[in-house]
């Protein structure tokens, strides 16, 4: 017996057999199955994922035309369908949980329907009835679940590192540098281990954030470089089976004027299928990239800790109330989101990091789990960039703590070591800490120095540079 459909359906028949399809479902047969088989989540691919498979299948229909393996009014009408299926008109019809068959298979061909079943509608055929616009035999001429999805995944993630959070990032850095150069002539008491070091410019500490930024986006760039390199051309175990001579070249030709990234062919379509390396190593640059935004949004929770009872040396903006039950609270609720969005990026590189060891022979079985999590580290880390930068960042302010302070450090007795030695320096910050006095007080009181030449020793200023 058919397995039947929620509300009013149809009768589809696919190579299993007989299926009840939604009436009005622009997905088939298979995608039923795979909706029926995989119960599993509410997880399904985002927006880039969805657009990067219209892609492939309008860059295939006009390819397979231009090489006469198409009729060209089918080919037509496979483009069609395909742009709207980039401009997210059908994406309710994708309708594949994310824990699905490891290929990815289910996936493309619930596009193969969508796309066939748009085109079959556009030509006054009937939903469902593969004719005259096959799944298989058309859109998915000349292609393979098996190079199909990592190259979707690829190009989904390539071009939202190249759109999304390379500028995203740029942005923050911006924002950082911009405040670096602001709070550079402010002078303040520099922490290691949590406790006090010598002087450091405010705008110094904020310089190092602006290197992480820097060295983030050559990490970013290096993962879209290593993504922009496709396995489409392998079709089911890299062979190429079943694919024109020429398909492959030039559907990096269709997909490179289309997107603007500037794809390849791999060399080696065996380890394209078989691996998830370049995944791999993409997921890796994004972890450390978030790895570097949770420090600066902990340093930026620690610095604007307070506002009375913690360091304070910034004010950080005031977005919305702290607490329900404390009047007056303000949290620094930007940067916990940041450091939760670092939390799930790093937990998505360890999922990826299993999948990617789960390569049998010539696939992977885990590609769909692998390409969600690498897309939404992406797009979170995006966002959390921008909206860090702007929500949090241009609107900080320095305080007078971190000045106030300096002359009272114990630290800047390093200063002092060149002239008395370690030793005796060591001592004044020893007894300084005993009285709490300064340490020009107690200097004032156990050396020879005198005033003016304490003054020139323990200038803060000249301890924030090489001397």
């Amino acid at each position: 017996m058919p397995q039947q459909a929620d509300g009013p359906s149809r009768l589809e028949r696919d190579s299993m057999g007989e299926l009840q399809v939604p009436a009005g479902a622009f997905y088939g047969a298979n995608s039923q199955r795979a909706k029926l088989n995989f119960p599993i989540s509410d997880l399904r691919f985002n927006r880039s994922f969805i657009k990067a498979l219209g892609q492939i299948k309008q860059s295939a229909s006009r390819v397979n035309r231009d090489l006469d393996a198409l009729d060209p009014v089918l080919g037509a009408a496979i483009d069609i369908a395909a742009q709207k299926v980039i401009d997210g008109e059908y994406d309710d019809q994708f309708v594949v949980d994310i824990f699905q068959t490891g290929s990815g298979t289910s996936t493309n061909m619930n596009t193969n329907e969508v796309i066939s079943n748009v085109a079959i509608s556009s030509l006054g055929g009937e939903l469902g009835s593969r004719d005259p616009v096959h799944p298989n035999d058309h859109v998915n001429k000349g292609q393979s679940s098996n190079d199909v999805i990592p190259t979707a995944i690829h190009l989904a993630a390539a071009g939202a590192i190249k759109d999304g959070l390379l500028p995203a990032m740029a942005e923050l850095e911006d924002a950082l540098r911009a405040k670096s150069e602001d709070f550079w002539p402010i002078i303040k008491t520099g922490r290691t281990h949590l406790q006090d070091a010598t002087p450091i410019r405010l705008g110094q500490e904020f310089s190092g954030y602006v290197g992480q930024l820097e060295y983030g986006q050559q990490r970013a760039g290096k993962a879209l470089a290593e993504l922009s390199v496709l396995a489409i051309g392998g079709t089911a175990v890299g062979t190429g089976i079943g694919m024109h001579p020429e398909f492959a070249d030039r559907m990096i030709r269709q997909l490179k004027e289309m997107t603007g990234l500037d794809l390849s062919e791999t060399a080696n379509h065996f380890q394209s299928q078989s691996s998830l390396d370049a995944i791999v190593e993409a997921s890796g640059s994004l972890k450390t990239i978030a790895v570097s935004l949770m420090k600066i949004a902990n340093d930026i929770r620690w610095l604007g800790s307070g506002p009375r009872a913690g360091i304070g040396e910034i004010e950080l903006p005031e977005v919305q109330p702290g607490s329900s039950i404390m009047p007056g609270k303000v949290n620094p609720v930007i940067a916990e989101s940041v450091t939760m969005v670092c939390a799930q990026v790093i937990g998505n590189d360890a999922t990826i990091a299993i999948a990617g060891q789960s390569g049998n022979f010539e696939i992977n079985v885990m590609m769909p789990v692998a390409a969600y999590n690498l897309l939404q580290s992406i797009d979170l880390l995006a966002a959390t960039c921008e909206n860090f930068s702007r929500q949090c960042i241009i609107g900080l302010k320095a305080t007078s703590n971190g000045p106030d302070m300096v002359a009272r450090g114990l630290a800047i007795c390093t200063a002092l070591a060149p002239v008395i030695g370690y030793d005796a320096a060591a001592a004044i910050a020893h007894e300084a800490s005993e009285t709490g006095e300064t340490i020009k007080e107690v200097s004032l009181r156990v050396t020879e120095l005198t005033t003016e030449e304490l003054d020139v020793i323990l200038e803060p200023s000249a301890m924030t540079e090489p001397s």
